[in-house]
This record gives structure tokens, C-alpha cells and sequence, in this order.
């Protein structure tokens, strides 16, 4: 069974895409939890939940098979995985105070329905939906302590699916996340690829795994095109990562021929380089200004290294300006920077803030973008890109855009 995974570009006419509807674990977010699960503020589920199903609607209307994270992990369950090791697996990763908080847990997640499994463990579980029954006195010192009102915590992130797993080529990047909140996320990733009967038997490579040493998020992973990859050196994202992905890409029998790392800030803002930086056609990206040396906008200046692929060893160049290295790995003459916010000193951060440089291209020149971030679209259209918008008022609280909510699994070729 071939590889049921093709990326190649960041463009390419989008015909598969892996996305997750939010839904209780944004319930479950308090103001006391939300600096640790990374969030700002709290959206509101009943909006939320009508912007992402707007999005799922765009992308369907053009085109976009959309496959949704619950149901294949459901899926996977049903028909191939056995549950008792599915939630065996799950709860070590959960930090359980003692075994019979283990086991307490593992009774209720085997006693109901799948669908009500998968529900649970990512929305969250309650300390107070499980009743002791006259066992208080098992608990350990470290549960009675504890503030947490939750024996699994939620995770609200998961509609940000670009991160735990990225599509590159014909295989996977399922990623070591960097923020302890996130990192079960990847978890469902590998538990789908392994065992959903639409990938389980195909053949592709898988190009670092989550039990890697060096954390890799796919908001920092694009492909500009058969020979190209870029990924950001983040916040989230560490040098070594990148040589590991760039070492394992090259050895395949894969076009991929260099790596262009690009050394953006490590701030919350720009957690990704997504976030400040994406491609909208073969020679059009958005960036966020900031992302250069103070002062040096006009000269693009940003350290970069490509890494590239000579026989069997890998060379690494250092370049300090952003627009010419992608000129010199794309082989283009020329190239279209549009700033955020139309490079205006107020506009320009406060649409970067909500998510106008991530853009999620779905063909060549063809964008979704949030329709809060009015001046950066209008910046698009004047350069010839196809806006398509959705609302944001409330996807947008959880700092992450278009891009951030899609993992791409097919694109056509160019």
C-alpha cells in the first residue's frame, strides 16, 4: 500500500487536510489554568465552535477532504486497536498521582463507549466525576494536596493540529512537542498512523518520532517545494531537531535537497514561524516585520542556514538575509515580501497578534485568512492573492490561525 501522504509544497491545490473541532476541553479552561494549558484568555465554546465549522465549510467548498482528529482516533479503536492498551498507553503519559488513582481512572475510560473515551481523555476528566466510595483514604498525600480539579487535564490546544505531526514529502514528522501541556497531542498523532486502517499498512517513513531527544513543532515545518524545506529555529523548535529531520529526509530516496533554517526570536508572540512568516504562492509570503534586525527591514536581515545534501554528508551555509536566501533556494529572481498590517507601526503587530501572517494557502495564490485582520488582506489582494476569510473573534483567542488549525495530508503537485 503506498504512502497515502503527499506534500511537496506549501501551495499545491489542498485535497486532505487532519483538523479538530474544539470542543469541552475549551470548557475547561479556568483563569487559574490558563498560563499553564497557553492560552489568554477563555473563548466562548457555542462561537468557537461555529468559526471552526465555518472553516471546515470553506475548505470543503473547495475542494478539501477533511478528516477530523476524534473520529479517527474513534476509528482506530473500533475497528483495528485494542482499548484496554489505548488508555493503558494514555494514562502513563498523565502523570496519575498512585495506582489506584490508575486504576480508578482506567475502570471508568474502559466502561464507557469509545466515542466517550476519545471525548474524555481530551476534553479532560474531573476529579468530581469519579466517586470514591468510601475510599478517600487511599488517596496519597500528593491528590489531597493537590488544587488541580482534574485527574486528566484538558487539552484546549488540539484544534492547533499543525503542531504534533507534520506531513512532509511522502511521510511524517510526529513531533516531540516543547510545552509539557501539549506534549500527549503527538500521542494521538502516532497512536492514528499506527493503527487507522487508512494508514496503519501503508508504507512511509516516519522522519523523527515524539520519543526524540530535541522537541520539533510543526507550526515551524514548511515545504516550499519538491526540493525545499524551511523550519523555523523557535521558541518550540531546537537546532538539533532540524539537523535530525534534515539528516533522515536526506538519506531517503526523497527530491528533498536542502533545509532552510531560519533564525526567528524566541518570544510568545512569534512561537512558531508560521506566526511570522508563510507562503501564499511560488514567489508571494507573508512575514511579520519584526522578525528582522531593528532597523533592517528594507535589508531583510535574519540569520538563516541551509542545510543541504551532498552525497552522503550534509554542508551547511550561513546566509543573514531572509528574501535573498529564499531567492537562492527557490531559484527565483524574484520574490514578494507583504508585511503584516501593511508595515504600518500599530496596525502591523496588533494583526500579527491575531494571526495575519498565518495564512493557510489552499492552491497556488489562494488563501484563508482571519477576516479580524482586515489591513493585512487588504495588503494580499493588492498583490494579486485570492483572500478567502472566516471569522475569528473567538478561534483567534487561542493565538493561532488558518495554518495553525490544519494539518495538510495531500496536495496535488505543481
Amino acid at each position: 500500500m503506498k504512502s497515502p501522504i503527499q506534500i511537496y509544497s506549501e501551495i499545491g491545490k489542498l485535497k486532505m487536510v487532519l483538523i479538530k473541532r474544539p470542543t469541552q476541553e475549551i470548557e475547561n479552561l479556568t483563569p487559574v489554568t490558563l498560563e499553564e494549558l497557553l492560552f489568554d484568555e477563555i473563548p466562548y465554546l457555542p462561537i468557537i465552535q461555529e468559526e471552526h465549522d465555518i472553516f471546515a465549510k470553506v475548505l470543503r467548498d473547495n475542494g478539501v477532504e477533511i478528516l477530523y482528529l476524534d473520529e479517527l482516533m474513534e476509528e482506530s479503536i473500533q475497528k483495528v486497536a485494542d482499548k484496554e492498551k489505548f488508555v493503558d498507553s494514555f494514562l502513563l503519559e498523565s502523570s496519575l498521582y498512585t495506582k489506584y488513582v490508575y486504576e480508578k481512572v482506567k475502570d471508568h475510560l474502559l466502561s464507557i463507549d469509545s466515542k466517550q473515551t476519545i471525548n474524555t481523555v481530551m476534553s479532560g476528566l474531573r476529579k468530581d466525576a469519579l466517586k470514591e466510595n468510601g475510599n478517600e483514604h487511599k488517596m496519597s498525600l500528593q491528590e489531597i494536596m493537590s488544587s488541580s480539579l482534574f485527574y486528566l487535564k484538558p487539552m484546549p490546544n488540539l484544534y492547533f493540529t499543525r503542531d504534533p505531526g507534520a506531513c512532509i514529502g511522502n511521510g511524517i514528522s510526529i513531533n516531540k512537542m516543547f510545552k509539557t501541556a501539549r506534549q500527549r497531542e503527538s500521542f494521538f498523532v502516532n497512536f492514528i498512523m499506527k493503527n487507522h486502517p487508512q494508514f496503519k499498512d501503508a508504507q512511509f517513513p516516519v522522519w523523527t518520532d515524539r520519543d526524540s531527544h530535541y522537541s520539533i513543532e510543526g507550526g515551524d515545518i514548511l515545504v516550499l517545494n519538491e526540493e525545499t524545506i524551511a523550519i523555523g529555529i523557535s521558541e518550540r523548535t531546537m537546532p538539533e531537531a532540524i539537523q535530525q529531520i534534515a539528516k533522515n529526509v536526506f538519506k531517503a530516496d526523497n527530491s528533498f535537497k536542502q533545509v532552510l533554517a531560519v533564525d526567528i526570536p524566541k518570544r510568545r508572540a512569534f512561537m512558531h514561524l508560521d506566526t511570522v512568516f508563510t507562503m501564499l504562492d511560488k514567489d508571494k509570503f507573508s512575514y511579520h516585520p519584526e522578525i528582522f534586525r531593528h532597523g533592517s527591514e528594507e535589508n531583510h536581515v535574519l540569520d538563516c542556514f541551509i542545510l543541504e545534501k551532498n552525497g552522503e554528508d550534509m554542508h551547511i551555509h550561513k546566509r543573514d538575509n531572509l528574501k535573498l536566501a529564499l531567492k537562492e533556494v527557490l531559484k527565483l529572481n524574484h520574490i514578494t515580501l507583504i508585511p503584516c498590517g501593511g508595515g504600518d507601526p500599530v496596525a502591523t503587530p496588533r494583526e500579527q497578534w491575531s494571526d495575519g501572517s498565518n495564512t493557510l494557502a489552499i492552491a497556488p495564490g489562494v488563501v484563508i485568512t482571519y477576516d479580524r485582520n482586515n489591513i493585512t488582506n487588504a495588503a494580499l489582494r493588492e498583490h494579486g492573492v485570492k483572500v478567502l476569510e472566516i471569522r475569528s473573534s473567538e478561534l483567534s483567542r487561542g493565538r493561532g490561525g488558518p495554518r495553525c488549525m490544519s494539518m495538510p495530508i495531500y496536495r496535488e503537485s505543481i
